[in-house]
């Protein structure tokens, strides 16, 4: 009652799509190259992580996974249900310092010992509350999906670069080894140019929740599950899509899903004429990136599971998946982008592309008709 007596009042921002670029500049490529993940082993003070919303993500895999990183330590809490502080105090060993409530975000440019806060709430929420900690002095590090529109994204990207504050956003695929792998194919292809592509990512079955069904907290299968699939199709092409061609959006269950999706399909054109298939759900069980080639095709299935990521190749190769959890190496490379001044593996333009390609679907989804992006 707690969590659900705060999401009701939190307030949240509205803003309009505005039409932009998404044509990765060489200067960025030069950027997400510098930072990609291995970096010189050094000896460095480890950084001081506060996480901000302490549901499922953080608990299961967000608090476990800073347990093994070599360069992060979970020393803060941020959260509106009193009654968590104490499990997690004793858990964690979290001094009283280090723990606050989303009004007193403020306070915590004062407290030397949080370098970070990584920003787990619905992504309604986002934008209020990186931006209040980019305030504070500290870097951000943001759950995907980045925010609700383009503008939210942008803002949060002014309010870090205003405070000198590092951005990231929290796309752990970006830093698992297999999918690695892919993003090199892209622009090395082994196989040929790419022929067709389609990512799908879903699970089924979305129930028992609150802010998951809710539009204005950012529900739905689109929002959630939808920039994997997304993501996935732009990094494996290394091309920004152009057109959104068709969108549906599908409900077996309209009782529970009355103000969002609970599967969405889409298309998207790519410059070079290339089409790429996308599908999300909460709803049904899917998870694979598959890339057909000229010579042959690889696929990652499952392409985003948190016990691991796996695939092969047309021609026999197999993508084991690694051991351990993939946000340890998220948070890793993130606090090395901290520590040495290095550009983040996935800045905020990479979340705020994602999030004008999401907009673009659901408004094609909603007319019928194609959308430009």
């Amino acid at each position: 009652m707690h969590r659900r007596k705060f999401l009701q009042q939190a307030a949240l921002g509205a803003a309009a799509v505005s039409t932009f670029s998404f044509c990765q500049s060489a200067e960025e490529t030069q950027q997400s190259d510098a930072a990609a993940t291995s970096f010189p082993e050094k000896l460095h003070p480890k950084l001081g992580i506060a996480l901000l919303g302490l549901g499922s993500y953080s608990r299961g895999q967000i608090a476990p996974a800073l347990q093994r990183t070599r360069h992060c330590e979970l020393r803060g809490i941020v959260t509106g249900t009193p009654d968590k502080i104490p499990v997690w105090q004793q858990e964690y060993g979290i001094p009283d310092a280090n723990v606050y409530s989303y009004d007193t975000i403020g306070a915590m440019r004062d407290n030397a010992d949080l370098d970070v806060v990584y920003v787990i709430v619905p992504t309604g929420l986002h934008a209020r509350y990186a931006i209040a900690a980019a305030e504070a002095g500290k870097h951000v590090w943001c759950e995907k999906p980045m925010a609700m529109t383009v503008a939210e994204c942008q803002q949060i990207i002014d309010a870090c670069e205003a405070n000198g504050v590092k951005l990231s956003i929290g796309y752990r695929m970006q830093h698992e080894p297999n999918t690695r792998t892919l993003i090199e194919y892209a622009q090395t292809k082994p196989y040929g140019e790419i022929t067709g592509i389609r990512a799908e990512a879903g699970y089924c079955c979305l129930q028992n929740s609150t802010w998951r069904f809710d539009r204005e907290l950012g529900g739905g299968a689109l929002y959630d599950m939808g920039v994997y699939a997304i993501n996935a199709l732009r990094y494996a092409t290394g091309m920004e899509p152009v057109e959104v061609i068709s969108a549906r959006s599908s409900t077996n269950r309209p009782e529970l899903f009355t103000e969002v999706d609970e599967t969405t399909e889409f298309q998207l054109r790519f410059p070079n004429g290339l089409i790429g298939y996308g599908k999300t759900s909460v709803g049904e069980s899917t998870n694979i990136l598959r890339v057909d080639c000229e010579w042959g095709w690889y696929e990652l299935s499952p392409m985003q599971q948190y016990n691991g990521v796996g695939g092969r190749t047309s021609d026999g190769k197999v993508f084991a998946p690694i051991e351990g959890k993939q946000q340890t190496l998220q948070m890793d490379n993130d606090a090395l982008a901290i520590l040495e001044d290095r550009p983040v593996l996935v800045p905020g333009m990479e979340g705020l592309r994602d999030i004008a390609i999401v907009n673009a679907i659901r408004e094609a989804a909603r007319t019928g008709q194609s959308v430009r992006i």
